[in-house]
């Protein structure tokens, strides 16, 4: 970890330690109400979901937080900014999988991320249907339920196992999210949507996926990922190969590192085809 966060070891395992009880305890509800009767409402677009246990964990997440770190701030998806303001700033996502936990498909997990002045240095990804604990650490390494993770080797984007999200308002084809698929998909790529952006990240650092994309991502979606991957030795940027050093929404690239270009060059490729499209209509 730099030097300039000037934040202890000891410090930064209490800061994991409970960000991991927390993720536990929003996970022991989610397990006891999945596949349950639940209210259901929507957001922004027809499958951009919220449960009524959105914000009851993500309430419970922050509630517990805060008997151990009442100075603390927070930004969390349902609930937005609170806490007293500070250098110490816990990043929220109750339910990270909304639709598939309310559909009862068991592709979901709670994300904690810890930033000191505005670098993660602790996060947790913990699905709760798997009980997979992905942690991570600035310096420290990433692990899943107590083993090292290692990102893949593999060095041959035709080699490679992807991973991608779409935005609610895909109908609109936002940042041409529909031609970035359709150039992958060209490439007889296996490509899989999970359903959780947070769990995508989370298997590039355990190996068990290659690369993932998405043209627009909110920070509680992938802060913890985030450092989880770089823990690992993979890469994360945006479209121009640019890293996250704030809190942002935004296009995400993320890899094993070997492949990151490769990835970038695509993805790249596939805006300018369709821009020289749109100006010859």
């Amino acid at each position: 970890m730099s030097n300039e966060l000037n934040l202890p070891h000891f410090l930064r395992s209490r800061l994991t330690m409970v960000g991991t009880l927390a993720a536990m305890k929003g996970g022991e509800i989610l397990r006891r109400k999945f596949g349950m009767p639940m209210k259901v409402n929507t957001k922004t677009g027809r499958y951009d979901l919220v449960t009524e246990w959105d914000s009851h964990v993500e309430q419970v997440i922050i509630a517990f937080i805060k008997e151990h770190f009442p100075e603390h701030a927070f930004v969390a998806e349902e609930s937005g900014e609170s806490g007293k303001k500070g250098e110490i700033q816990w990043v929220i996502d109750p339910i990270d999988g909304t639709v598939n936990f309310a559909h009862a498909i068991p592709i979901f997990a709670i994300s904690i991320a810890t930033l000191v002045q505005s670098e993660v240095v602790s996060g947790v990804i913990y699905n709760p249907m798997t009980n997979e604990f992905f942690i991570a650490e600035k310096g420290n390494g990433a692990y899943l339920n107590g083993g090292r993770l290692r990102v893949t080797e593999t060095s041959l984007l035709y080699n490679a196992i992807v991973a991608t999200g779409f935005p609610s308002n895909v109908r609109e084809n936002p940042r041409h999210c529909l031609d970035h698929f359709n150039t992958f998909d060209k490439m007889g790529i296996p490509l899989r949507c999970l359903g959780s952006a947070a769990l995508e990240l989370a298997y590039i650092a355990a190996g068990r996926l290659d690369c993932f994309w998405t043209v627009s991502l909110r920070p509680w979606d992938y802060m913890a990922a985030k450092l989880l991957i770089e823990e690992s030795g993979g890469s994360f940027s945006d479209f121009e190969g640019r890293p996250y050093t704030s809190i942002k929404e935004g296009a995400i690239v993320a890899s094993n590192g070997v492949l990151h270009d490769q990835m970038l060059k695509n993805i790249q490729a596939a805006f300018g085809e369709r821009e020289r499209l749109d100006e010859g209509n």
